[in-house]
Formats: structure tokens, sequence, C-alpha cells
């Protein structure tokens, strides 16, 4: 297990979902949640799953990191993809769960190799496709 630097160990099987994702396109997203002093997989997003799926898998009052593997066309109209991560913090969750989250996660992403473009949300509308095409393209 890699060891952040909060002292949030983060689970190996992360940066394997994480490659997964990246190199054979296993998975659309990935839910990460801290549990018991490490960060781990929660949920698994099918390689067939919309964005809807994705932004319907957060919890509304808990918060998560996320990495979403986004695939569109350019001005050129060619297909193009990039990662991005979602550092999820929703208004309704603990004080204390937010100062956790925000303190692992700059250690966490730097675990993984490869994110264009970094979220952050507190309600689901910072998290619009229509933000996440803005920042893509």
């Amino acid at each position: 297990m890699a060891n952040a630097a909060s002292g949030m160990a983060v689970h190996d099987d992360c940066k394997l979902r994480f490659l997964e994702l990246k190199a054979k396109r296993s998975y659309r997203f990935i839910l990460f949640k801290i549990e018991q002093q490490q960060i781990v997989v929660d949920t698994l997003g099918e390689p067939n799953a919309s964005y809807d799926d994705f932004t319907s898998s957060f919890p509304a009052d808990e918060c998560r990191y996320a990495v979403y593997d986004f695939d569109f066309t350019t001005e050129e109209n060619c297909q193009k993809s990039k990662i991005f991560f979602i550092a999820w913090s929703p208004d309704t969750s603990k004080v204390r769960m937010k100062m956790v989250y925000a303190s692992s996660k700059d250690r966490f992403k730097r675990e993984l190799d490869g994110i264009s473009f970094e979220l952050q949300a507190t309600d689901p509308s910072e998290m619009s496709l229509d933000i996440v095409k803005g920042r893509a393209c």
C-alpha cells in the first residue's frame, strides 16, 4: 500500500483499477472513498456507463474522489479521451470528513498518473457535463 502524506494509505487496488481504466478502458469511472484510514475503491462504472450513471453514483452527504474517462470529439473531428479527477465534497457532509478528504487529495491524485484535469464539486451542478466538456476541449 502506498502511503499518503496525510497518513492516509492508498490501497493497491486503487492504482490497479485506475490503470485498468486508463490502459484497458475496463471502466468508464471509478469512485474512491476513505475507509479505516485508507483510500479504497467504492464504485466501478461499466465501460458503457453514461455520465448520468456517474453523477448519480455520488452519495448526497458523503465525500468521495472519482475519476472519469471522458470521450469527446474535437473541432477538427478527432476522437479524444481525457481522464478527469473529481473531489466531491457536498455541503451536507460532516466537517471532519471534508477536512480528511481535502488533506489527502493531492497526494492521492499523484498516485494516479494520467489525469488531465481536476474539478472540485460541492453539488451536482459544479460537475455538469457542460463544465466537463468546457474543460476537456
